[in-house]
């Protein structure tokens, strides 16, 4: 892992900058779409493992999964496997106790619901079924240049979860200056909650008019206080 992309996750991790917060740096996006938290409370940051199931079968995340190393985010992908379940509790057991990887990130549904959520454990889906996938090896593997598409795009993107949902950071923007983009929103989000809770100012007055930027006295020791 790269030294800014370590610094990225301790910043984000620390500072538990949301979802909320990295979709408006990604200029509003990055979002997974219909992906939501198994269980509230949970705020994960982190690198990403892609892995998939296919065909109705789960037997590949198994064979993927052996070896997992630990303090990934593992992101499961469905190709072909429609509603069924990609997994349920044994797998995420295995990988978020025994493998030690950070949080489970489905993107199709998930079985033992009632498992999942007395663990408590840190996983983000797209619901619940209780049939689930086969596991049986796939007569006909996935295609190799969709593996390569998707190791490439998602292995060592950095994500984010949390009750809101999922955030995607893209590789390319693993950045000094995304970075630096983040600080600024926290601190922007510091400003507005200070003018809203002390100030009285409205919201229109806060966001749209940013009335605070013509507050020079403000400002300057709002420049002092972050150093």
């Amino acid at each position: 892992m790269s030294e800014i992309s370590e610094q990225m996750i301790d910043y984000l991790t620390r500072n538990r900058v949301s979802t909320t917060e990295v979709a408006d740096c990604l200029g509003k996006s990055g979002a997974l779409s219909g992906i939501s938290p198994v269980n509230r409370g949970h705020y994960v940051a982190g690198r990403v493992k892609w892995v998939y199931a296919h065909d109705e079968s789960n037997w590949p995340v198994h064979e993927q999964i052996c070896d997992i190393e630990e303090n990934v985010i593992v992101f499961v992908q469905n190709f072909g496997c429609g509603d069924r379940a990609i997994f349920g509790e044994l797998v995420s057991k295995y990988l978020l106790l025994y493998r030690q990887c950070k949080a489970v990130v489905a993107e199709g549904t998930m079985r033992d619901a009632a498992a999942l959520i007395r663990e408590n454990y840190p996983i983000w889906c797209r619901g619940f079924n209780p049939v689930g996938c086969f596991n049986r090896k796939p007569q006909e593997a996935l295609d190799a240049a969709i593996c390569r598409e998707r190791h490439q795009k998602y292995d060592d993107a950095i994500m984010v979860c949390d009750d809101c949902g999922v955030v995607l950071i893209p590789k390319e923007r693993i950045t000094e200056d995304f970075l630096t983009k983040l600080k600024n929103i926290e601190n922007q989000e510091d400003i507005w909650f200070d003018r809203l809770d002390h100030y009285k100012e409205n919201t229109f007055e806060i966001v749209c008019q940013k009335k605070y930027l013509q507050d020079e006295v403000y400002m300057r020791n709002r420049m002092d206080l972050e150093g």
